[in-house]
């Protein structure tokens, strides 16, 4: 174990949850007398269906799929690297796109302006909502997790009064749509994706990546950031200031909540759905676990749930397949990425095995 190098467990781990999930998913699939290899065929030609001919409709979606996980999978990971369980990543994603949506709405600039204010007024209000709950770990000692959780249900209904009230729109379970110049879709994108809403908020996605990673291994603030998370009393000791990294860990951990807001709201939906909390706050959960807490695992295990949300459809009509079953697949995956220190056990015992047997034989 000592010559292993940790590296290759946080490559190998991620990979080995993957393929236990869908080899569990199989299992059952044979239980219920389903076809397991052909089921996976139609999931993955389902995400890919169109490419060979030149069609990339399909590989767009994904990518359309994939990018909210990205933010709030970072969302996620970075507040865990930091010590925190960031449980308030759908309401910060709800509050950030409201902004979005209402500076999209109401506000007439040019295109070259009003895209970027829309997008940094949506991370700050994620940033903002994340303030509250890291002011009252800091300060008080009330756990992240029962704030985030209550504040979840704070910004649905705030966010449905203000859109009522502010920007109603043509029906009582919307809000007012935005304009096209605040919108994050390209024509080119459009046209390069065969008609896919892909748009630029997968570039916002992948330079929040490089920015967290960048944050997070290469500067003395991130390390500050992993070591307060990690042992409050003795950062203390060292002479830095628990309080104030709590505080920004969780407005960081906002600012990317919001900017997936704002990456689904005004680069897809192009409104607000009232009554109902985003699904990505969860997913992002389940992306950082996959993950394993780093950017770039981030990033591959968002693109793994962006291709099966779009392949199932397809699996669901060709092999009989219900969806849930991938959810169900989804689910194992987590469960076992989430086991990761079990899988890990189970990695050094078998090199350890094999190292025993190869001096036995010597």
């Amino acid at each position: 174990m000592n010559k292993l190098n940790k590296r290759y467990l946080t490559i190998i781990i991620p990979i080995l949850s993957v393929l236990l999930g869908f080899l569990v998913g199989a299992i059952i699939m044979l239980i219920s007398g389903k076809d397991p290899i052909n089921a996976y065929l139609w999931l993955f030609k389902g995400a890919f269906k169109g490419m060979l001919s030149g069609n990339l409709a399909r590989l767009g979606d994904m990518i359309l799929a994939s990018t909210p996980l990205i933010l709030t999978g970072l969302s996620v990971a970075f507040a865990f690297r930091t010590g925190l369980f960031n449980i308030g990543v759908t309401g910060q994603m709800l509050f950030g796109g409201f902004v979005a949506v209402l500076i999209g709405a109401t506000v007439d600039l040019p295109r070259l302006i009003l895209v970027p204010l829309a997008v940094l007024a949506a991370m700050l209000m994620g940033a903002v909502w994340g303030i509250i709950p890291g002011l009252l770990k800091a300060k008080y000692r009330i756990h992240e997790v029962v704030v985030t959780i209550m504040m979840n249900y704070t910004a649905l209904w705030l966010v449905q009064y203000f859109s009522k009230l502010i920007i109603p729109g043509h029906f009582d379970t919307e809000s007012q749509p935005i304009k096209e110049s605040a919108s994050l879709r390209t024509e080119w994108m459009t046209d390069v994706f065969d008609g896919s809403s892909v748009n630029m908020g997968i570039f916002l996605a992948l330079i929040a990546v490089l920015v967290v990673w960048f944050i997070l291994e290469k500067t003395a603030f991130g390390f500050e950031l992993k070591a307060v998370g990690f042992n409050p009393e003795a950062s203390k000791y060292a002479g830095m200031k628990v309080n104030r990294n709590i505080i920004l860990s969780m407005m960081i951990a906002g600012g990317l909540a919001g900017l997936a807001g704002a990456a689904y709201y005004i680069g897809y939906t192009d409104h607000i759905p009232l009554g109902r909390l985003p699904s990505y706050g969860p997913d992002g959960i389940a992306v950082a676990l996959l993950g394993l807490n780093a950017p770039v695992g981030v990033l591959f295990s968002s693109l793994l749930f962006g291709l099966m949300s779009v392949g199932k459809g397809l699996m669901s009509i060709r092999a009989k397949v219900p969806e849930e079953l991938v959810q169900i697949i989804i689910g194992i995956i987590i469960y076992f990425a989430a086991a990761n220190l079990l899988i890990r056990n189970w990695i050094v015992k078998l090199i350890n095995r094999r190292k025993v047997k190869v001096n036995s034989n010597d």
